[in-house]
């Protein structure tokens, strides 16, 4: 059976995650439903993979999944025909590519990147509203950079893991963290930028979270450090909402989709 890779954004708002569940709506399900429709080798039930399972509420605009299909598709008219039946659910289908059999959307994967988008304004968020966090005060973001330099590098995230947290061991190895501040009408946006090649479950939203007490002037960047040596859940900051996460990408040692649009 042929394999295909699937490049995929979703808005995550009407979502419990990516992963298909029975009886709640997920990214993952509305993709398997519109293959079933498509290919007669994706029998209801059939699952396909993808490079990370995000939480409810959580957006990607580079998330990559694969799939084993009885016909062979032209990568076009795959993409063109799984965004005719997605419809109208908010996920599309931004490139297909014919893929080697031992490609794997997770396995494969050598890198993944997150964006988290943070408001910082008085007035609330009309355009943007569901996709990012909203505080009411700006932030410091040198404070910010220099809270989050002592995270980056081969280090144990305990205190930066959900309890829930499934992973086998907390010690990952953070390659960047970049903070940008953007002005907006009367406010800042903040994005925070993180690129590793895995992430621990919520990890992102609890360096975040944290990350936004620096930003405030309630924690001093020295602390992050502390948190973290402490390797305890309770030492770590507030966990941010996911509305403001994204998914941007997944890295492979050979891109599938370099060089195709759709």
């Amino acid at each position: 059976m042929p394999r295909y890779a699937l490049l995929i954004e979703y808005d995550g708002a009407p979502f419990a995650g990516w992963q298909a569940q029975a009886d709640q709506p997920s990214a993952q399900g509305a993709i398997e439903a519109a293959l079933a429709r498509l290919d007669k080798g994706f029998a209801a039930g059939a699952r396909i993979a993808a490079a990370g399972r995000t939480d409810a509420g959580v957006h990607a605009t580079g998330q990559v999944a694969h799939a084993d299909l009885a016909r062979d598709w032209d990568p076009f008219r795959l993409s063109e025909a799984l965004n005719w039946h997605l419809k109208p659910a908010p996920v599309a289908i931004l490139s297909a590519a014919r893929v080697k059999d031992d490609f794997h959307a997770r396995f494969s994967a050598v890198e993944r990147r997150y964006l988290f988008r943070l408001v910082a304004r008085r007035a609330p968020v009309t355009h943007d509203r569901g996709a990012v966090w909203q505080v009411l005060n700006a932030l410091d973001i040198d404070a910010m950079r220099a809270g989050a330099a002592h995270l980056i590098g081969l280090h144990d995230f305990t205190t930066f893991r959900s309890t829930m947290c499934q992973s086998k061991s907390p010690v990952k190895t953070l390659d960047e963290i970049r903070i940008e501040e953007i002005e907006i009408p009367q406010g800042r946006e903040y994005r925070f930028h993180l690129r590793a090649r895995s992430f621990l479950h919520n990890q992102v939203r609890s360096i975040v979270g944290t990350l936004e007490r620096v930003g405030a002037g309630s924690w001093s960047p020295d602390r992050v450090a502390e948190a973290l040596a402490a390797r305890d859940r309770a030492a770590c900051g507030p966990v941010c909402p996911p509305q403001g996460l994204y998914l941007t990408g997944v890295g492979y040692p050979l891109d599938p989709f370099a060089g195709r649009n759709g």
